[in-house]
Formats: C-alpha cells, sequence, structure tokens
C-alpha cells in the first residue's frame, strides 16, 4: 500500500504553489537515504519560483514538483552500499546531486558537474515529511547544532562562498547590498574573515533589525539616505549585490574603490545595465557567486557548532507546512527573515 504526505509542490509555470497529498518516496535506492525531514527554509529562490519571475524556467520540466532545498533530518532509512551513515544520524544535505558521469564527475571534479539535478527544483525538495538525497549529498550533525540551526547550513554556504568570491581580509570595508538572507549570511561570514561590514536595504526595516540582532550596527535604509552618504570619503573595498534588482549593478561598481571587487549573489530577472568605461579604467571586477564546495559546506557546520546560537536571530518565523503560503507571503512582503517550516509540527 502506497503511503501518502502533504507536500509544497510548483505545479504550474505561473504565480503560485500548492499543498498537495503527493506519495511518500519510495525505499532509498543504492546509495542513497531517506531523511525525515525536521525542518526546512524558505529560501529566496523558493520565492522567485513562487512569484515565478524570469531566471527560473529550468524548473517547468520538473513540474509537479515538491519544493524545499535548505533543510535537516534524521536518516529514516538507507539504501545498499551506504555504510557512513546510520538509522537516525541527523544531518544537513547539499542540495545540488552531481550526475557521477561525466568528465568532470569521472575526474573526481564534483564541483564542475555540468548536468547536476537540484533538490527542491528539478528533483523533489524538503517541504514535505520525506524525501530521498544521496547519501554523499548528507553532513553529519555535531550534537550542539539543532535542526533548524543546522537547516541555516545551505543559505550560509552561499554567504561563505561569496566571501571567498571577494577574497575578503582583515580590516577590507565592505558593502553588502540587499539585507535579505543572503545578504545576512554574507554580512555573517564577512564579518568573521574580518571585515568592517556595511548594510543597505530600500523598505527592508524589518531585516534590518534582523540584522541588528545579529550583532550590526553599519545599517542604512536607502529612503532615508543616500549610497554616496553611506559611502563617504572612502570606497569600499569590496560590494557585494544581494538584491536582485539589475540597476544595483551600476550602483555597487560607482561606490567601489579603484582596482575593487563586485560579488553578484542576486538572481536578475533582465539583463542589468554596466558602465564598461568605469570598469575599464578603475580596474574594478565582477564576479559572480553561487554554489559552494563540500569543504565550504563543513566548515560552516563547524561555525554552526561553535557559535550557531549568535546566528538564530536569522529565523524570525516558524511554521508548519500547512501554513506555507503564508510562510511565502511573509518573505514576500519583507516582513519576515528567514521563515523556518516544520513538516512534522
Amino acid at each position: 500500500m502506497i503511503r501518502a504526505m502533504q507536500a509544497i509542490q510548483k505545479t504550474l509555470p505561473e504565480f503560485g504553489i500548492e499543498l498537495r497529498e503527493v506519495p511518500e518516496p519510495p525505499a532509498p535506492a543504492p546509495g542513497e537515504v531517506l531523511i525525515e525531514v525536521t525542518a526546512a527554509g524558505i529560501c529566496g529562490s523558493d520565492l522567485h519560483i513562487y512569484e515565478w519571475t524570469p531566471g527560473y524556467e529550468f524548473v517547468k520540466p520538473a513540474m509537479p514538483v515538491t519544493l524545499g532545498h535548505e533543510f535537516a533530518g534524521r536518516v529514516a532509512a538507507v539504501g545498499q552500499g551506504v555504510s557512513d551513515l546510520a538509522l537516525g544520524d541527523r544531518v544537513t544535505v547539499m542540495p545540488s546531486v552531481t550526475c557521477g558521469s561525466c568528465a568532470a564527475c569521472q575526474a573526481r571534479d564534483f564541483d564542475r558537474c555540468l548536468t547536476r539535478t537540484g533538490i527542491g527544483m528539478t528533483r523533489p525538495g524538503a517541504f514535505a515529511r520525506r524525501v530521498l538525497a544521496p547519501a554523499i549529498n548528507c553532513l553529519r550533525l555535531p550534537a550542539g547544532v539543532d535542526d533548524e540551526l543546522a537547516a541555516l547550513t545551505e543559505p550560509l554556504t552561499v554567504g561563505a562562498r561569496a566571501v571567498e568570491s571577494g577574497e575578503i581580509k582583515p580590516g577590507d570595508r565592505v558593502l553588502v547590498m540587499g539585507p535579505g538572507t543572503v545578504g545576512q549570511t554574507i554580512a555573517v561570514m564577512a564579518r568573521a574573515a574580518g571585515a568592517e561590514v556595511t548594510i543597505v536595504g530600500k523598505d527592508d526595516a524589518d531585516r534590518l533589525t534582523c540584522l541588528r540582532a545579529l550583532g550590526f550596527d553599519r545599517l542604512h535604509d536607502l529612503n532615508d539616505t543616500s549610497l554616496a552618504e553611506v559611502t563617504g570619503a572612502t570606497k569600499f573595498d569590496v560590494v557585494f549585490e544581494a538584491t536582485g534588482v539589475p540597476a544595483t549593478i551600476n550602483h555597487g561598481l560607482g561606490v567601489l574603490r579603484r582596482w575593487g571587487i563586485l560579488v553578484v549573489c542576486g538572481i536578475h530577472a533582465a539583463p542589468a545595465p554596466v558602465d564598461l568605461n568605469r570598469l575599464n579604467r578603475e580596474q574594478l571586477q565582477i564576479r559572480g557567486s553561487n554554489r559552494a564546495s563540500r569543504a565550504t559546506w563543513s566548515r560552516v557546520v563547524d561555525l554552526l557548532a561553535a557559535e550557531g546560537d549568535k546566528l538564530r536571530p536569522m529565523i524570525t518565523h516558524r511554521l508548519p507546512l500547512a501554513r506555507a503560503v503564508e510562510g511565502f507571503e511573509l518573505a514576500r512582503l519583507k516582513t519576515a527573515s528567514k521563515v523556518m517550516l516544520l513538516p512534522n509540527a
């Protein structure tokens, strides 16, 4: 008899999501584990898919697909050949699944896999009670990292990768444009790298309040001041764009020092105009940043074990799966920072 469960799914290439009854996953295949999801965060990417903004057309062939890729849980079953995970192990999961067969994978250069799939985007995700994942994608959690903190691992790796891309050094003057979850994780990781961090937003009072609770004080709402006033006489060494607003790219370039680096972290619904003369004459660099390596994931888990409670203010709302649409709307209206869905609540 096939058992059913509730899941949040994207069913059509238009605005919205649905709470649906779907079959539970089958027994794990060789190399897989079945995970009982205990906490799953609503990501900015989930919000883009909910709104159906340009940039996520690759999700369409997978519909209907269960969303959710920032999550933690407990191993409920293991497939053949899995020896390093056991029933009951608590894990967080790297959602990017490599193909195992392309030239990069054959060379064990998994970060360069060209035909990967994504848990919660092109394969079933974690906005459900149970989800399948390759055992190799799972990281066992230390005892001191609870499940909802563990579900912050994925967004924190995005921030960590951005800081790696920006080559942050102690004493660097850093600007983060956009105080949402990605901006928050960039700020946290840049501070950990020794940078002086300034964060700006617009109509983002609640998220700036969240950043204040995380210990940041150089916070500015651009409704109340200008970017030039925020910058002052000394321009920034590195600017992180985490808004997804194309015009922000040129604004960011305008406050970079000569030879500075702009790291693009947002997903944009339209092309961005770029002042190429400024880029050329001031020898600026624009870099993209997205997915983190397994080594970075491990480093973030260690960070959570050491000071996870300091990062807990990022989580502003906790909701059962049945109230997921409410959580998406809180995020869409910028009322929430990180909304955590609890499938077993």
